[in-house]
């Protein structure tokens, strides 16, 4: 299983403390044999990647009010924040919950069709409580970034014969290709289901964008917080560069001319209130060599949510929500593969996606809504790649056995092209994780 969170609608209000990271992919192992299983590696969410995050206005495929299009993704100079253990736990539970969507719909699929299944899991690696029903083991394991659903076809413990026609492998190619496009559209329909109710509990939002910078939050003994910067600044100009009201271009403007100035002063001008001033602040150097200042910085946006009136018409925002969510994502897939050498560098990991969910909760418990609709999006559209370890890889698999009229590949060459592909994503989950982790703020604050 893999996700690319290539758009993120939540981004226009929901500040976060991502500095480089751009068009998110993310790779999920499914076991060989007898496993549909996922394992979730979510490569880079990045702010202010216009290709890639258009911010649309949350009903319609209107574009934000600048009519551009633009990215209102909130960024910070350094970093990837955590945040509080309570937002982490959310961001968590979101995943967790898409997890376990996607396993159900492999599982129903299989049980509504009398097809046997052994095992269902929400995590990997030891158990940590596990209960038999009906001949199924339901299992919690210790790494929740994944699950899986077993069947006993390939099991030498099994008391099943080989010959069993409710046996996965000896079901005719349709009733596979439901089991193993189930956790695609399971995604679907809770991702539509996700933005059903987020319009009727708190409605779309609407932004209208402003000249400047905002600063959302300034880091307690940052140089930005030593120097007079204040949580509620808006940054009007830059080394006397005028900021406009474009959004992911302003910001970008403020993180650039940080980074190439460490040890060097920078002249900010600022709106406190009704007063605008000028602010000095020296930026400190950061481990990598690039200037940081230790704020939060977000495009000036003031956002106002609209209510359906009626039954049709929460359909109707659902509906096109939910189509211009899915537009992002595509167009963020095609921007990933046909610009993957400028991307390659900028993928992250689990971590990152946990600390960029933590932080959406932690700034407007409304964004998880958006947060967990995307992601399912992702996933849904990412699996259906026809590469090994995905479901579209299998899929291609059983495709390729109608095709030659029934008859399969050879075991061997069918475990090799599957075992290939999860040796790649297991050794790439492991580089993210690390990478992501060196990239956290208490980390690198450490070294």
């Amino acid at each position: 299983m893999l996700l690319n969170i290539s758009s993120s609608p939540i981004s226009h209000r929901n500040p976060y403390f991502l500095s480089n990271l751009n068009n998110p992919t993310s790779y999920l192992p499914r076991r060989s044999k007898t496993h549909l299983s996922k394992s979730y590696l979510f490569p880079n969410l990045s702010p202010l990647s216009k290709q890639s995050l258009e911010n649309r206005v949350s009903f319609g495929n209107k574009r934000c009010p600048d009519g551009k299009g633009n990215d209102f993704r909130p960024r910070a100079i350094s970093g990837i924040d955590l945040g509080s253990f309570e937002s982490v736990l959310e961001a968590t539970a979101v995943l967790t919950a898409i997890i376990v969507v996607h396993e159900s719909g492999h599982f129903l699929a299989a049980y509504l069709q009398g097809i046997h299944v052994s095992k269902f899991a929400i995590g990997f690696g030891p158990i940590l409580a596990k209960f038999d029903f009906n001949n199924v083991e339901y299992s919690l394991r210790a790494f929740p970034l994944g699950g899986f659903v077993g069947f006993p076809d390939n099991d030498p413990d099994s008391d099943i014969p080989i010959d069993d026609k409710n046996l996965l492998k000896n079901r005719p190619v349709l009733d596979r290709s439901i089991v193993v496009s189930a956790g695609i559209i399971a995604n679907v329909i809770f991702a539509y289901a996700i933005i059903f109710a987020q319009v009727l509990s708190v409605g779309v939002p609407v932004q209208e964008a402003f000249p400047g910078v905002l600063v959302p939050e300034v880091k307690t003994f940052s140089a930005a917080s030593r120097d007079g910067l204040l949580s509620g600044d808006v940054i009007l100009a830059v080394d006397g560069v005028a900021l406009s009201k474009t959004g992911p271009d302003a910001v970008s403007k403020v993180v650039d001319i940080v980074k190439r100035s460490p040890k060097s002063n920078v002249l900010f001008r600022v709106e406190r209130g009704d007063k605008d001033f000028d602010v000095s602040v020296t930026p400190d150097k950061s481990f990598d060599g690039t200037g940081k200042i230790g704020v939060q910085l977000s495009p000036n946006v003031r956002i106002t949510k609209v209510r359906p009136r009626n039954v049709s018409e929460t359909f109707l925002f659902a509906g096109k929500e939910f189509m211009g969510l899915s537009s992002n994502v595509l167009d963020g897939l095609k921007q990933t593969f046909f610009n993957f050498s400028q991307t390659a560098g900028k993928v992250a990991g689990p971590v990152a996606i946990i600390a960029v969910g933590a932080e959406v909760a932690r700034s407007n418990i409304d964004g998880l809504y958006q947060f967990a609709a995307l992601l399912n999006i992702n996933l849904a559209v990412i699996n259906l790649l026809p590469l090994p370890a995905l479901d579209g890889g299998t899929l291609a698999l059983i495709l390729l056995e109608a095709v030659r009229g029934g008859k399969k590949l050879p075991v061997e060459v069918e475990q090799g092209i599957m075992s290939s592909g999860i040796m790649l994503v297991l050794f790439l989950g492991l580089f993210l994780i690390v990478k992501d982790t060196l990239s956290l703020d208490f980390i690198k604050e450490m070294l």
